[in-house]
């Protein structure tokens, strides 16, 4: 017989839920031990350790059946539809579905949809769920183009995963013109063989450039408009008085951001420390805009900026978190004009070690509006006519104190990924001028540093106190995606430390080995794709890529709810005067830090699909022109590749590669040829030709050049085949969605 620890690790490991025969045929038990088993099963549901479901099989306590009704809650950062079980009746959140492609060519699932199920548990709370049946479909809706017919109206989804046409009767199109996009309610039933739709809203020209946000805006739902009480709040601000401030306005405080800034919500300063006990020293204060004065707890503004998130930033216009009145008025840090802030002085030793901080409530007013080029400029020695006067004073200082905290970030080994961005560049008529790569200079290292060493002071006060923390963590990488870096890294001849407490400097390590090599850009590639994803939760995990035991964020109040939180946790755990939390409200920390999340992932997916779209219009007059570029993924459906010149992604099918049955490393990046052992890898250097550019999907498609277009694609006789079986695709597709989990 086995032992009770035994039989809870079969029944607890099963991705489903399994019944007493099952165990009986695992174990191999038969006739009279049959009895004993049932009687420690029994046990084992007695003393907590397994649950039942209703067809009376066993699973781990609060483990959902193999079968069961859920409900669409919305899509994750992929686009892939997440459900809740409508019977959970456990403790706490109901576990999360991830809702697998439904291949038969039904329409694709969408919020409040209803559907019977198959589960299949991939992890703590987490489920792969196949749809059985639809059991009812809520009146979804749709985001298209209108496009006339001859045999009425049809709109053409904006959603790339949306192959379909929707028939528009001609009493439904609500006056759309030909080529507007148009936001539309699905109606029950088909006609002509396609679902019907009924336009509900026009949104403007789809030749409208301006359009192009749009798309991004209402497909991933952020809101836009804000309440009129949200509003009249806004309006009814005004400036801040001395009464209870710390008065900072003789300092030269300035504020660096980008040519493009639209709001200003922090500024900074420095000069040498004076102590002569910390000899090559600095003291540095950074002021943040003070949200928290006009921005109350449980009032409309508040409820408005929680259902936010965040702001989103769009080539052509921003989504605010809080109303103009705020984010570009009272709440900005404009040059020669007073402003309440929360700030924090740090002092620092010649090593960029923090010896000591202290947070003040105080009324400054900003010296300049400064941009991270024109600053860098006069560092090296070209200042103009507004950095010219402050550059000994005010520059050259913040240069110094951020040689000290990049020797700190050195010696704690932090993570530095540098990846290229880009940057698309709208026109004085509003449309697409160029795209650039975004610059990336020790102006913005800067500021990056004075930010990360007040967010540091903002959690390691609220630790101190005991208060309530919105920290900011960021987990260390799950160990199946490190063994599968690691992998992939010996395939190029490198080692990642195995058998210890792996740290960020191990990968930073690799990032120099491999700088300067032509697998520098593929390594960072992967090792980014390898890290967890940062979230925001009351408990501290620490930021592992920053290398930092505790970690908020407290510098962007204006454009993110976490740092609004944690100034009002400070100013209640610091007596700094009202605006501060209300009593009990730490309570609704672990909730709210999973809401923010949620939609600050949804705000960068709206932001990158809005710049796919922003690039592939740039592109549509440029069809058949060959690009260079680089292999940026590889799938069992072909590769991604990225454009050099303007950092687009597009598709390669595999059908379009030269005939062939390729094989889909996953652990390698890398696709094989069967017959040839033709290899198209991560990272490879290839020629593509522009084949279709599509701005209402923002869909690039492409076709290698050649055969030898690819660095390492290219006819390897002799070597062994790789051994294939029925299973390896079903493994493969197993393994992707239990790694996305």
């Amino acid at each position: 017989m086995p032992t009770k620890a035994a039989l809870l690790a079969y029944i607890q490991e099963s991705p489903v839920p399994v019944g007493k025969r099952e165990v009986a045929r695992a174990f191999r038990i038969s006739g009279a031990e049959r009895i004993e088993l049932k009687a420690m099963l029994k046990e084992l549901q007695q003393e907590g350790a397994l649950g039942r479901d209703r067809g009376r099989r066993f699973g781990a306590p609060g483990r959902l059946p193999e079968v069961t009704m859920v409900e669409i809650i919305g899509t994750d950062a992929d686009g892939e539809p997440l459900a809740r079980p409508l019977a959970w009746k456990g403790e706490g959140p109901p576990p999360r579905i991830y809702m697998a492609p439904d291949r038969r060519g039904t329409p694709a699932l969408g919020p409040g949809d209803r559907v019977l199920a198959r589960l299949r548990h991939i992890g703590a709370d987490k489920y792969e769920g196949r749809t059985i049946r639809r059991v009812s479909e809520a009146p979804g809706k749709v985001l298209g183009v209108y496009m006339l017919g001859v045999d009425g109206g049809r709109i053409r989804a904006t959603d790339r995963r949306d192959k379909a046409e929707y028939v528009v009767a001609r009493g439904d199109h609500g006056g759309a013109k030909e080529g507007e996009l148009v936001l539309a309610e699905i109606l029950p039933g088909h006609r002509l063989g396609l679902r019907q739709a009924r336009i509900v809203e026009q949104l403007g020209d789809m030749g409208d450039p301006r359009s192009i946000s749009l798309i991004a805006i209402f497909s991933r739902g952020l809101p836009v408009d804000f309440p009129a009480e949200a509003l009249a709040q806004a309006a009814q601000a005004g400036p801040v008085g001395p009464d209870g401030r710390t008065d900072l306005r003789q300092l030269p405080l300035v504020t660096i951001d980008g040519e493009d800034a639209r709001d200003f919500d922090d500024a900074v300063w420095a000069e040498p420390d004076d102590d002569p006990d910390n000899p090559g020293g600095w003291h540095i204060l950074v002021a943040i805009a003070d949200v928290a004065h006009y921005v109350r707890p449980g009032e409309a503004l508040d409820r408005a900026a929680a259902e936010r998130g965040n702001s989103a930033y769009f080539p052509d216009r921003v989504v605010p978190m809080l109303p103009e009145a705020l984010s570009n008025g009272w709440c900005s840090l404009k040059p020669g004009e007073e402003r309440g802030c929360l700030a924090v002085h740090v002092w620092l030793d010649a090593d960029g070690n923090k010896r000591r901080h202290h947070f003040v409530r105080g009324l400054m007013r900003s010296a300049a509006r400064l941009t991270y080029t024109r600053v860098q400029a006069a560092h090296d020695g070209h200042p103009d006519d507004a950095t010219g006067p402050l550059r000994d004073r005010v520059i050259e200082p913040l240069y110094g104190a951020f040689r000290a905290l990049l020797k700190a970030r050195t010696a704690r080994g932090a993570l530095d990924l540098d990846l290229p961005e880009r940057q698309v560049v709208i026109g004085a008529d509003g449309r697409i001028d160029r795209v650039i790569p975004r610059a990336r200079l020790d102006s913005h290292r800067l500021i990056e540093e004075f930010m990360i060493a007040a967010n540091v002071c903002a959690a390691e006060t609220l630790e101190a106190r005991k208060a309530a923390c919105m920290y900011r963590v960021h987990d260390a990488p799950a160990p199946e995606k490190v063994e599968a870096l690691r992998e992939f890294l010996a395939s190029l001849g490198y080692k990642l430390a195995k058998g210890q407490v792996l740290r960020p400097r191990h990968f930073t390590q690799i990032l120099d080995k491999v700088a300067g090599t032509p697998y520098s850009r593929l390594v960072s590639e992967v090792i980014l794709r390898s890290q967890a994803q940062a979230v925001y939760s009351p408990d501290n995990l620490g930021h592992f890529g920053l290398a930092l035991r505790r970690y908020a964020h407290f510098t962007s109040p204006i454009r993110r709810y976490a740092d609004l939180l944690v100034h009002r946790a400070l100013i209640s755990a610091l007596d700094l005067g009202p605006g501060g939390l209300p009593a009990g409200a730490e309570a609704a920390f672990a909730r709210i830090g999973e809401h923010i999340s949620m939609t600050e992932r949804r705000a960068d997916a709206a932001e990158r699909e809005a710049k796919d779209r922003f690039v592939a219009a740039f592109l549509t007059t440029k069809v058949g022109t060959s690009f260079a570029g680089r292999i940026s993924g590889v799938t069992r459906f072909g590769l991604f590749v990225t454009l050099d010149e303007t950092g687009a992604d597009g598709l390669v099918p595999i059908r379009t590669l030269p005939a062939d049955y390729y094989i889909h490393e996953e652990a390698r990046h890398r696709l094989v040829g069967r017959k040839t052992g033709r290899t198209y890898v991560l990272g490879d250097a290839v020629e593509v030709r522009l084949v279709e550019a599509d701005m209402v999907t923002g869909g690039l498609v492409l076709e290698l050049q050649s055969e030898d277009s690819a660095s390492s694609a290219s006819r390897r006789r002799g070597r062994p085949r790789p051994r294939i079986t029925a299973l390896d695709g079903a493994r493969g597709r197993a393994k992707r969605r239990k790694q996305r989990a």
